[in-house]
């Protein structure tokens, strides 16, 4: 660490002195035993700046003890259909690792559809799945490399991408917001493949926007990105769309299985079972309802809201410039 994280390291440290039982037990849930590294990742979000991070630091244990997120993988799956349309329309997975070890997450931002359920089951499924990386993935990791892993790297496909994504973005807002405010400096790399025109309209306008840290962290890659890709991980680690098609299996039950956005696939059934398991061990200690988890959606924050109004915007442009069909008419972009 730099000399100035170092000083700011104590006097962060410092103010953690007074921590009341609550506060401390769920910060041990989310340090796994690495507490400096945990603190360093809120001083990163705050540049440094101890007061602010000590803030954001209190204000995510609250966060994390008024929502009961401890729990949050002890809280029982919803019903297997219901959580199947969760899987097919918010589309994100584990598809390996890279070279380093980092856990490699898929996104299929363009062709995630949500609607299918309530949008706290789908606040429910994204928290469930950083609580699994941050307490199961990201240790075991750190265990069989025998050194710290604290973050992943995440591989955003933007296939599909169209203006109807409008109407998920107050959803997608929150979420965002609730990484932002809770999981800190939680991704390494940003990798953007198969990027449609509109993506790169609103990057040109959207980046400027964004801070320097992030704006490092987010490299746009041509086509599927496969060449990039395969200089951080190997074949098998790379999510499914980005392989070479005429190699993947045409049987459907395979195809599933391959794709790490199905709940076919291994790393979605070691969640889910893992989310079972943990119920079935806490209702043995004390009742828990099905419909017991709920997460207040968190107010946009100014900045982020600058930036979702810039994309509506340059959405628009596009809309207006090619003449699409899929109109705005009717598209609402509220909390924003």
């Amino acid at each position: 660490m730099d000399a100035w994280n170092d000083e700011a390291m104590k006097q962060f440290q410092s103010l953690l002195e007074t921590l009341d039982e609550q506060h401390k037990n769920t910060f041990q849930n989310m340090h796994q035993g690495y507490p400096r590294e945990t603190l360093v990742r809120f001083l990163k979000a705050r540049d440094g700046n101890v007061p602010k991070a000590h803030k954001m630091f209190i204000d995510c244990l609250q966060w994390r003890v008024e929502n009961e997120i401890d729990n949050v993988l002890a809280q029982r799956p919803i019903l297997a259909d219901s959580y199947r349309s969760v899987r097919d329309s918010q589309l994100m997975g584990m598809s390996g690792y890279t070279k380093e070890g980092l856990p490699v997450i898929a996104v299929g931002v363009g062709l995630s559809t949500y609607g299918k359920v309530s949008d706290k089951y789908y606040v429910q499924s994204h928290i469930q799945m950083n609580e699994y990386r941050d307490r199961v993935i990201l240790p075991t990791a750190t265990k069989n490399h025998g050194r710290y892993i604290g973050t992943c790297v995440k591989v955003l496909d933007m296939t599909g991408l169209r203006l109807s994504a409008l109407n998920q973005m107050k959803l997608l807002t929150s979420i965002s917001t609730i990484d932002d405010l809770n999981y800190p400096e939680k991704t390494d790399t940003y990798y953007i493949v198969n990027a449609p025109y509109v993506f790169s309209a609103c990057w040109k306008v959207v980046k400027p926007l964004l801070q320097e840290r992030t704006r490092k962290k987010v490299q746009v890659l041509q086509g599927c990105g496969r060449e990039e890709l395969l200089k951080v991980m190997d074949y098998a680690s790379l999510p499914h769309f980005c392989k070479d098609s005429s190699k993947l299996t045409k049987h459907n039950a395979t195809m599933n299985a391959e794709n790490c956005y199905s709940l076919d696939h291994v790393f979605h059934k070691q969640l889910y079972n893992y989310m079972k398991q943990q119920a079935m061990i806490m209702e043995s200690i004390s009742q828990i309802k099905q419909d017991s988890f709920y997460v207040e959606l968190p107010e946009t924050d100014p900045d982020d809201a600058k930036i979702v109004k810039t994309i509506e915007i340059e959405f628009r442009k596009v809309e207006s410039k090619n003449g699409l069909n899929n109109s705005l008419n009717g598209v609402a972009v509220k909390g924003v």
